[in-house]
């Protein structure tokens, strides 16, 4: 996903191009978090991982019972598409929030009369 993101970025412009690549960093981030609360060297497993998807084994991710990185599909790993982009949807909702609130934070606070 992160690919597709990045790629997106690239043809966009403005603020707007950079939000969408540190939306492609926080996805590239979840990986490196998975390993660590499995107590796996996230750098070693994570940079071959990327390596794999980027040489365009797509099916491939982190198998957490060896602690490297196997094609899921053969391990009959699935998930349902409708959770991941439901998980995404409300993730990126959330964050959309806190910015929000963020800017209201940041306005100016108004003249008092005295």
């Amino acid at each position: 996903m992160a690919l597709a993101v990045d790629e997106l970025a690239i043809s966009m412009s403005g603020k707007a191009s950079i939000a969408v690549s540190a939306f492609a960093n926080a996805l590239r981030a979840l990986p490196n978090i998975i390993c660590e609360n499995g107590g796996y060297d996230a750098a070693e497993i994570v940079t071959e991982l990327r390596s794999e998807i980027y040489n365009g084994n797509k099916t491939f991710g982190i198998n957490m019972f060896g602690g490297s990185v196997t094609c899921m599909k053969e391990l009959g790993v699935t998930e349902c598409f409708r959770v991941k982009q439901q998980a995404l949807i409300s993730a990126t909702e959330a964050a959309e929030m806190i910015l929000r609130v963020d800017d209201i934070v940041k306005c100016a606070p108004r003249q008092r009369q005295q």
